[in-house]
């Protein structure tokens, strides 16, 4: 349910979550749909297959494709500002299952009990 980044947990959302982490820091998956021209925005779909915008800060260097898991914070407009993203290359990013992702995410939101945010893990869940 959260992945850890500056030594504070973070939630893995899906879409229809993220109105209510706005401003909030969080973990997004989703594949990489295109890229902005300009390079520092890209597009992402996630397991329900909603489109969500992923701002950056600076300009891409190289082709980006595939699986994507972006931590960065919720905007008011839907949006998130990445402050740090890992990607899985289209290669190796095919077999992963975005809509079993998207149902682990959702049973974890179910049972906060069970996978609380504030629980001891280090880098990503799957990356």
């Amino acid at each position: 349910m959260s992945d850890i980044i500056f030594g504070v947990p973070r939630p893995r959302i899906n879409s229809s979550m993220m109105s209510r982490y706005i401003n909030k820091v969080v973990c997004f998956v989703g594949r990489v749909e295109r890229v902005h021209p300009t390079g520092t925005a890209f597009a992402v779909t996630d397991g329900e297959g909603q489109h969500v915008l992923v701002e950056l800060n600076f300009s891409l260097d190289e082709e980006l494709s595939g699986v994507v898991e972006v931590i960065g914070t919720v905007s008011y407009r839907g949006t998130i500002m990445a402050i740090t993203f890992q990607w899985l290359p289209e290669e190796n990013g095919n077999n992963f299952n975005l809509e079993l992702y998207n149902e682990a995410v959702k049973f974890i939101h179910r049972f906060p009990e069970h996978y609380p945010f504030n629980m001891a893990a280090g880098g990503s869940d799957f990356f």
